[in-house]
């Protein structure tokens, strides 16, 4: 697969972790009034709210046609979700920092 086939992709999955992750998070933690929350406690809460969108992931059509991008995607998944959970995603890691630093 050509890396121009696989851009738009690339760039999602740059952006959803803490577009969509991190903002639900933080929107969640104000809303129960954990001023605090561990890293630990808002790297699966960002990840929650991340795998809330996996039917997006999972759109494409099964057949030979897409069967190359659909692979590239699961692959792609796993590794942002492996990088929330180990706290790899410099983004995500950031946007908690100015969660516990700022509320």
């Amino acid at each position: 697969m050509r890396n121009d086939e696989r851009f738009e992709i690339q760039r999602a999955f740059d952006q959803l972790p803490h577009v969509i992750g991190s903002s639900w998070a933080v929107i969640w933690f104000r809303m129960k009034g954990i001023k605090k929350p561990t890293r630990e406690e808002y790297r699966m809460k960002t990840l929650e709210y991340l795998k809330m969108v996996e039917p997006v992931f999972d759109s494409y059509p099964k057949d030979e046609k897409f069967a190359e991008i659909c692979k590239y995607i699961e692959m792609r998944k796993n590794e942002v979700y492996e990088k929330i959970q180990s706290g790899e995603n410099h983004e995500v890691e950031t946007r908690y920092n100015r969660y516990v630093d700022y509320g």
